[in-house]
């Protein structure tokens, strides 16, 4: 097995909201978790903040429905005009990739959702893009629209924050890593928590393949041998 199969093996756990790192967005967090019909939440921040970690982590049941921008609009209009809403929550990322078919689809499914709010037919909408809601690149109308009800900016971790989160997934794995292990992989690779995630995943798998204990020369043996396919931020 080649290095790069093992990153490839091991993709991030799935996204929930027990293993979302908080950091400052404690509130943000609690509102995904008592989400109600009714209810409307924006979140927005920039890349790698967590956005398409809670929409999908709040959308994983049959009740739910997740919507990215690469799928047909069609799918948000059907939903806007079912004579009932076949889902309780609603869940659209990267709201300011929405083309104009996206854009009227949403803007369509958002008087749906007032219209019923206080119905038995009532859903949560929950959207997520990156930036605030008047400075988003979409039409005026439904700008306003994002601001209904609640909005949180999602900041960024702290490194920290991701430290402590590093050492948190190396303890679960009965792992640990060194303060040099870390520091570097804080100064040199990617901040976003899902792919530091995998790479203590792809670390422990490696060092057993080995037989060798986590070390900075063999996290970084681990990068070089996979360094044509993977999106490292700095040489080695």
């Amino acid at each position: 097995m080649t290095q790069q199969l093992i990153l490839d093996l091991l993709p991030p756990s799935p996204p929930s909201l027990d293993n979302f790192v908080t950091g400052g967005n404690q509130e943000a967090l609690d509102a995904l978790r008592h989400w109600r019909p009714g209810r409307a939440i924006y979140l927005w921040g920039a890349p790698g903040v967590g956005r398409s970690h809670l929409l999908r982590a709040v959308s994983g049941t049959d009740q739910a429905f997740y919507f990215s921008t690469s799928e047909s609009a069609q799918a948000l209009k059907d939903i806007a005009t079912a004579d009932t809403p076949p889902y309780r929550l609603v869940a659209i990322d990267d709201v300011q990739l929405l083309n104009a078919d996206g854009q009227a689809a949403l803007f369509t499914l958002y008087n749906r959702w007032r219209e019923v709010a206080s119905t038995e037919q009532g859903f949560a909408l929950i959207l997520a893009g990156d930036r605030a809601p008047l400075a988003m690149p979409l039409r005026e109308d439904l700008r306003t629209r994002l601001g209904w009800d609640l909005v949180f900016r999602l900041d960024p971790l702290s490194d920290d924050d991701r430290a402590h989160a590093l050492r948190k997934r190396a303890g679960d794995r009965g792992l640990e890593l060194s303060p040099e292990v870390i520091n570097w992989v804080l100064t040199h690779y990617a901040r976003d928590m899902s792919r530091l995630s995998a790479l203590v995943d792809a670390l422990d798998r490696y060092s057993l393949e080995k037989h060798r204990a986590i070390t900075l020369p063999l996290l970084k043996d681990l990068l070089a041998s996979s360094q044509p396919n993977t999106e490292r931020q700095t040489d080695l």
